[in-house]
């Protein structure tokens, strides 16, 4: 098996990265092995053995000129750091230019929120309807402001993912790495109200989350109804889930979450990631999740 089938077949299978990570892998080596062959004359067959960190540098180089931003060159010189580190431990090449390379820097991007006080307005005196779409687009928005979880894994769950018993979502995040999320008692309620939707359906399919007639969320959906609502109190740029995601942090943090609490829930493999959200200035850290949360513990 050659180099880069070999890597990312080690990616796919042992590593478990999800489809989308594997092609970008994929794209950004076959990018520098193009420009191994056209730009530098040198065999396909052999190129990335004969590569060395100059040429390395001079793709590098010949991208940022092109306009690609620091921090997509830092992810291809992440993916290129991880085949050369994987291919020369396997004995597939023998030198590893990447030792030499350093990236470039790149100015820390503060995640982006929506305060309290607006999504409160949005979920607590927006009109969402008692049929099920009505029911269904607040549930979604909930869920991502609730616990954090990214898109891919709400548009993951499976009915067996809900605990209606102890108020808890299973959440299977990156690389199938699971999580239990706690879930407070108003977005139990709201899981409980879908549920009499749900259960009406005529469908074989075993994902929790399902629009009126039967089908399954996709992406593209998801995206386009949170952009949707959130333009209703928002003016700001960005109004992704993965905004909610942020606000959820964000809250929590503010209301005295623990850091390491926080990244468990966020399914963050390193508390790295999650001491991005130390952005904002915090109260005394005082309580547990279920407490620090600002919709945790409102009573209607």
């Amino acid at each position: 098996m050659e180099p880069v089938a070999a890597f990312l077949h080690y990616l796919e299978f042992e590593k478990r990265y999800s489809p989308h990570t594997l092609e970008a892998y994929r794209s950004d080596l076959m990018q520098f092995q193009d420009f191994l062959e056209a730009e530098e004359g040198l065999v396909r067959e052999t190129a990335f053995s004969e590569a060395d960190a100059t040429l390395v540098r001079a793709w590098l180089m010949k991208l940022m000129e092109s306009g690609i931003s620091a921090r997509s060159v830092n992810r291809k010189i992440t993916a290129l750091k991880a085949f050369y580190k994987f291919s020369v431990h396997n004995g597939k090449l023998n030198y590893n230019p990447m030792l030499k390379v350093v990236s470039p820097k790149i100015p820390k991007r503060l995640p982006e929120y929506v305060e309290a006080s607006k999504l409160d307005q949005l979920l607590d005196h927006v009109e969402f309807g008692d049929d099920h779409d009505g029911v269904l687009a607040k549930l979604v928005l909930e869920l991502f402001y609730g616990t954090g979880m990214r898109r891919a894994e709400l548009i993951g769950l499976k009915l067996s993912d809900w605990e209606a018993g102890p108020q808890q979502l299973r959440v299977t995040g990156k690389r199938n790495k699971q999580r239990i999320v706690p879930v407070f008692p108003n977005l139990a309620e709201l899981l409980q109200q879908y549920m009499k939707h749900r259960n009406l359906l005529e469908t074989q399919s075993d994902s929790l989350l399902l629009r009126a007639d039967g089908t399954e969320l996709y992406p593209e959906w998801v995206y386009r109804l949170v952009k949707r609502h959130l333009s209703l109190v928002s003016t700001q740029k960005k109004r992704s889930p993965h905004v909610l995601r942020h606000s959820f942090a964000t809250e929590m943090l503010n209301n005295g979450a623990d850091l390491n609490a926080i990244k468990e829930v966020l399914g963050h493999a390193n508390l790295s990631a999650t001491q991005v959200y130390t952005h904002n200035s915090f109260e005394k850290l005082r309580s547990t999740y279920t407490k620090a949360h600002p919709r945790g513990t409102r009573k209607d």
